[in-house]
């Protein structure tokens, strides 16, 4: 299975990138669900980005469930992953990547050497690893290895859970083309996701992977704005949150310039203006600014404490 699974999606991988028929491969959803569905994935650390990441892949039909294992620390979180998703699990990361064809590190920073070292003798140059612990290089993973395994980093974040998602992806110095365009399938299956030097890995996870939370007090803030006006609560709250994803796909999908788009909505002398005015005065682009910076700095961190 091993030998034979990802090696021959590696090769059709190839194969379409020399044809030049990438794109319209990747538009394809029979066509890779078709080439993914038997590979074996080991889901390292069932915590609630490793249970996220379960629940979009297996509904995204991009693996089989009969083909997942996940490893936790703890016998009630595999029974609880077991029952809600019909995944295997196994108490041993060793164990589990040992017939896997893709292994998907979701441990904490701080567990990374520990995990790592377990299943080094395990792995496998055939096999590919995917991290997405926030902070670990793959040059930290790299070195902890004892083969040449291919090693990606990458940093979703919870949108995923509803292929809503947006994933940072950077690969190591033994991973190919094709190792990178697999993780890329993998992930714009519950989302986007963007290839960028691991230099921008951090900044990644300050803008995207903690920007939900920072949208989300947006979000709660609009909707108190409404309450405060006289709309009932769920109306307020339903109007705020349709209102960012409204304006989300308005620049995803048109390509222009925040700035451009707002100024469609700001007339002169009305009412979009003056509340504009009250958010410079507030200082909401500076906190946001400094929040991403904040937690990008924060992600440096993280493998040191």
């Amino acid at each position: 299975m091993f030998g034979t699974g990802i090696h021959h999606l590696l090769l059709l991988f190839i194969v379409f990138l020399w044809s030049g028929s990438l794109i319209s491969f990747t538009a394809n959803e029979s066509l890779r669900n078709l080439m993914l569905r038997d590979l074996r994935l080991a889901v390292l650390g069932a915590g609630k980005l490793g249970e996220t990441l379960v629940k979009g892949l297996l509904e995204a039909g991009v693996i089989e469930v009969g083909n997942v294992t996940v490893t936790a620390g703890h016998q009630p979180r595999l029974d609880h992953m077991r029952e809600r998703f019909g995944v295997a699990g196994t108490l041993s990361n060793a164990k589990a990547v040992e017939k896997a064809d893709i292994i998907l590190l979701a441990v904490k920073p701080q567990t990374v050497p520990v995990v790592v070292t377990e299943i080094s003798g395990s792995l496998k140059p055939s096999q590919l690893l995917i991290s997405v612990a926030a902070s670990v290089s793959t040059a930290f993973i790299e070195k902890h290895l004892a083969a040449p395994v291919p090693v990606i980093r990458a940093m979703p974040n919870t949108p995923c859970l509803l292929k809503k998602g947006m994933t940072g992806i950077a690969p190591g110095k033994n991973a190919t083309r094709a190792h990178v365009d697999l993780a890329k399938f993998i992930f714009d299956s519950v989302g986007r996701s963007v290839v960028v030097d691991e230099k921008h890995m951090d900044a990644i996870t300050g803008l995207s992977a903690s920007g939900p939370a920072f949208i989300y007090i947006i979000i709660e803030s609009l909707a108190e704005a409404g309450v405060k006006v006289g709309l009932p609560r769920d109306i307020a709250t339903e109007l705020a949150a349709q209102t960012v994803l409204g304006a989300g796909a308005m620049v995803l999908e048109t390509g222009e310039h925040p700035a451009k788009l707002k100024d469609t909505v700001t007339t002169p002398a009305g009412c979009t203006i003056d509340g504009i005015l009250e958010l410079e005065e507030g200082g909401l682009r500076v906190t946001l600014i400094k929040a991403v910076v904040k937690a990008t700095q924060r992600a440096k961190e993280l493998l040191e404490t």
